[in-house]
C-alpha cells in the first residue's frame, strides 16, 4: 500500500514552492530531481524526511556515496573534531595530520600487492576527476595514448571519462564487450560468454589490422553500476589482468561506486583476487563529502611536480569523514555484512521473477542490486541467450567472427566456422521496458522508498542501501519494492487486457 501521512498545509506549500522554484531556475540537465520530486530536510541512517513531512527509505544513498547512511555518528564526530580544532579546511596538497590519517587508513584497506608499493594522487572532488587523472597518468607512464574501455561502462561526465563510458565519440577509446548472462553480447552467457569476450579482447590487441594500437591503459568496473548492475565474472577479471600484464598495459579498476564494502569485499577486485595497477576512488571514501583519489603502482609515478593538480584536493573535512568511514567499515566487518545480507536480499528478490512476468532478471553483488524490468508482451531478442553454461557439443573451439550472431545449439553440424552456441533456444530475453521501470520507481516513491534507475535502457531498478541497513529495514525495502512491482504488473495486465478486447 502507498504510504500516507498527515501533512500540514504549510509544510505542503513550502515543499511545492521549493520544487517549483528549482524547476524554474535550474538547468534542464537536472536528473534525480525529475524522477524524485522530494525536498529532503532531515536524514539519519536509511531514512530521509521531506519538507512535506513524509519519511522515505533511501536506497539511492547519494548514488552509493553514503556507505554508512545519512549523518552517521562517527562521521559527524570526525567533522566536528576538525571544526573545533581550528584546523584549516582547505590546504591544496600540503601535509596535515588529517591527511596523513586518511592516507594511512586508506592504505590499510588496499588489496594485497598494491598497498606496499602504492602512491596516491588527490584530484578534484569527483570520481570523474580521478578517472581523468588516471588516464593522464598511464599516458605519461607508457608514452601511448589510447584507452580500452567496455560497453555499458560509466566513468564520469568529463570529456575523457565520458568517451570511455560510450557517451561520446573519441578515437582514442576502443570499446570492448563486457560479459553478462542476461543479455550476453554473444548470445550464450555464462563462462562461455565470458571466454568469448576475453578472446575478443585478445584479438583486438594482437591483430595488427584491428585498428587499435597498443593502448596506454584499460579501465573497467568490477561491477557495472549505471550499466545495469552487472558483476564481472571472476575468471574474466583474472583474464583481463593476465591479458594486460603480458602486454604491459596498465589495468585501471574503477572502484568509485563498488568500493568501501559495497559488493561484499572492501574493494570489488578482491572477489577475483586481481591486483590492478591503478584504482580510481571517490564517493564513499569521503564519508559523504567530496573527495577523489587515484592510487597506483609506484613505477607509474613518472609525473613531474605540478603535472596534475586541483584546487580542492585538500578538503580536510572530507578526509576526516573519509577516515572515519573507512575505519568503521573495516573495524565492524561491514563488507562481510553486505555480502551476507545482499545474498539474502537477492534470493528473496528472485521470487519476483517467478511471480511477475515484467521482472526479467535479478542480479548484483553485496548491497549493489539490480532488478531488470522487461516488456512481457514483447518478442525476445534473437541471439540473446540467458545464461547458458556450456557450448554445443563439438563447437567449444569454434572461432568467433566479430559481429556474428550466435546460432542455436542445433545449428550447422560439421562446419568448423559455424558460430558457437549455448544449449538454450535462440530466442532471448524480452525487450527492456524503461516506461515500466519508471512506473515501478514512481510506485516505490508513493510507498516511501527511494530507488534509482540504470541500465542500457534505464530499465533496471537499482538498490544501493547503506551498509548499516538492518534486517528489519531490508525486509521493509523488499516489501515496498514487491508491492510497487505488483501494482505496475496489475496495471499492465489491465492495459493489455483492454487492448486484447478491442482487437
Amino acid at each position: 500500500m502507498a504510504v500516507t501521512e498527515s501533512v500540514s498545509g504549510g509544510a505542503r506549500g513550502a515543499h511545492e514552492g521549493i520544487l517549483r522554484r528549482q524547476s524554474a531556475r535550474e538547468s534542464a540537465a537536472r536528473t534525480y530531481a525529475r524522477a524524485l520530486p522530494i525536498v529532503p530536510v532531515r536524514a539519519r541512517g536509511l531514512t530521509i524526511e521531506g519538507a512535506d513531512g513524509r519519511r522515505y527509505l533511501d536506497c539511492l544513498s547519494g548514488a552509493g556515496t553514503l556507505a554508512l547512511g545519512h549523518n552517521h555518528p562517527v562521521v559527524l564526530e570526525a567533522i566536528r573534531k576538525v571544526l573545533d580544532s581550528g584546523a584549516p579546511l582547505s590546504v591544496l596538497d600540503l601535509a596535515t595530520p588529517v591527511k596523513d590519517a586518511f592516507i594511512t587508513e586508506l592504505f590499510r584497506t588496499l588489496p594485497p600487492g598494491l598497498a606496499d608499493r602504492a602512491r596516491v594522487q588527490f584530484c578534484g572532488p569527483a570520481g570523474t576527476d580521478a578517472v581523468e587523472a588516471a588516464f593522464k597518468l598511464v599516458r605519461a607512464a607508457t608514452g601511448r595514448s589510447g584507452i580500452l574501455a567496455f560497453t555499458g561502462a560509466y566513468h564520469g561526465m568529463t570529456t575523457g571519462a565520458l568517451a570511455a563510458s560510450g557517451g561520446a565519440c573519441d578515437v582514442r577509446v576502443a570499446r570492448l564487450p563486457y560479459p553478462q548472462d542476461y543479455r550476453c553480447p554473444f548470445g550464450v552467457g555464462g563462462p562461455r560468454g565470458a571466454e568469448l569476450a576475453a578472446r575478443w579482447t585478445e584479438s583486438v590487441l594482437d591483430d595488427p589490422k584491428s585498428g587499435v594500437p597498443l593502448p596506454a591503459g584499460m579501465i573497467l568496473e568490477p561491477v557495472q553500476g549505471e550499466g545495469g548492475v552487472i558483476p564481472a565474472p571472476d575468471d574474466w577479471m583474472r583474464r583481463m589482468r593476465q591479458i594486460t600484464a603480458t602486454r604491459s598495459v596498465p589495468l585501471i579498476a574503477d572502484e568509485v561506486q563498488t568500493g568501501v564494502g559495497r559488493t561484499g569485499t572492501f574493494w570489488a577486485v578482491e572477489h577475483s583476487g586481481v591486483t590492478p595497477d591503478a584504482m580510481v576512488l571517490s564517493k564513499a571514501i569521503g564519508g559523504s563529502l567530496p573527495l577523489a583519489v587515484v592510487v597506483y603502482r609506484d613505477d607509474l609515478d613518472v609525473w613531474e611536480p605540478g603535472a596534475h593538480a586541483g584546487t580542492f584536493r585538500g578538503n580536510q573535512l572530507a578526509m576526516a569523514a573519509g577516515t572515519a568511514t573507512l575505519a568503521h567499515v573495516r573495524e565492524n566487518s561491514l563488507a562481510e555484512r553486505a555480502a551476507e545480507l545482499g545474498s539474502r536480499m537477492l534470493s528473496q528478490l528472485c521470487s519476483l521473477k517467478e511471480e511477475f512476468p515484467c521482472v526479467g532478471d535479478v542480479r548484483g553483488r553485496g548491497l549493489m542490486i539490480g532488478v531488470e524490468v522487461v516488456d512481457p508482451e514483447g518478442e525476445g531478442q534473437a541471439g540473446g541467450q540467458t545464461g547458458g553454461e556450456t557450448d554445443a557439443a563439438g563447437q567449444g573451439d569454434a572461432p568467433l567472427v566479430p559481429g556474428q550472431v550466435l546460432a542455436p545449439a542445433d545449428g550447422p553440424a560439421g562446419d568448423p566456422t559455424a558460430p558457437v552456441a549455448g544449449p538454450r533456444s535462440l530466442r532471448g530475453p524480452h525487450p527492456a521496458a524503461p516506461e515500466l521501470a519508471a512506473a515501478v520507481q514512481r510506485e516505490c516513491l508513493r510507498r516511501g522508498l527511494i530507488v534509482e534507475l540504470g541500465g542500457r535502457h534505464s530499465s533496471v531498478v537499482r538498490l544501493l542501501p547503506p551498509l548499516t541497513i538492518s534486517d528489519e529495514q531490508a525486509a521493509a525495502v523488499l516489501d515496498r519494492l514487491a508491492d510497487a512491482v505488483e501494482a505496475v504488473s496489475r496495471g499492465l495486465s489491465r492495459r493489455n487486457g483492454a487492448v486484447r478486447s478491442r482487437t
